[in-house]
């Protein structure tokens, strides 16, 4: 178990829109994203994260609800139970414990939060408030700091619904981009997950490959 006291970082394990670089500095720096119709008011410490890579998280990708940050359509939530089956593609980027907080904060559409770290290392995951990305996960610990995401607390138990286009955009530009991905991995990646399958065939994600 890591002592927190002696920790200032956490990684931050993106999954969705954050997968793509400029799409999570605007979190950090403030900013309208490209594709999104909300401007983001940045953390208090807008440095840049130190430190940035790949991380593989071993939990179901979904995509549901209606955003009015993304054309009223589906966006990204990860499942609450870890299976080694799933290979769910992330982006971990090493921020301080308050610039997390304010992400949080952000995504949660700026309602303050308490965030009791110790109490979700303990535990695995908590809900801090009943909404989309209001539950925090501890996926573990990676150089000396703890690995950290949120999702929701309804796990897969919901109308799955597509992601628009300029969402699923926003991801593919990541996968590219910043993970490296080869078209024929993104679109077998995308193409098999609940919301996607179903809604967008592979040559509909072919398409949205820039």
């Amino acid at each position: 178990m890591l002592e927190l006291e002696k920790v200032n970082y956490v990684w931050y394990a993106s999954y969705g829109s954050n997968l793509n670089r400029d799409r999570f500095l605007c979190y950090i720096k403030g900013g309208k994203p490209e594709g999104s119709g909300k401007v983001e008011v940045g953390c208090k410490d807008p440095t840049l994260p130190i430190e940035e890579a790949t991380y593989i998280m071993h939990y179901p990708l979904y995509f549901a609800m209606e955003s009015g940050r993304w054309q009223q359509q589906g966006v990204g939530f990860i499942g609450l139970k870890q299976d080694n089956k799933h290979r769910t593609y992330s982006r971990k980027y090493l921020i301080t414990i308050e610039q997390f907080m304010d992400v949080v904060k952000q995504e949660n559409n700026g309602a303050a939060l308490d965030i009791d770290l110790h109490e979700i290392m303990d535990q695995g995951y908590k809900t801090i408030k009943d909404s989309w990305y209001g539950t925090i996960l501890y996926l573990g610990n990676e150089g000396g700091y703890p690995v950290l995401t949120f999702t929701a607390d309804w796990d897969l138990d919901v109308p799955f619904n597509q992601p628009s286009k300029e969402y699923l955009s926003m991801i593919i530009h990541g996968l590219k981009s910043t993970l490296g991905l080869e078209n024929k991995e993104v679109i077998d990646y995308l193409s098999s997950k609940p919301g996607i399958d179903g809604y967008y065939r592979k040559a509909d994600i072919e398409q949205l490959i820039k």
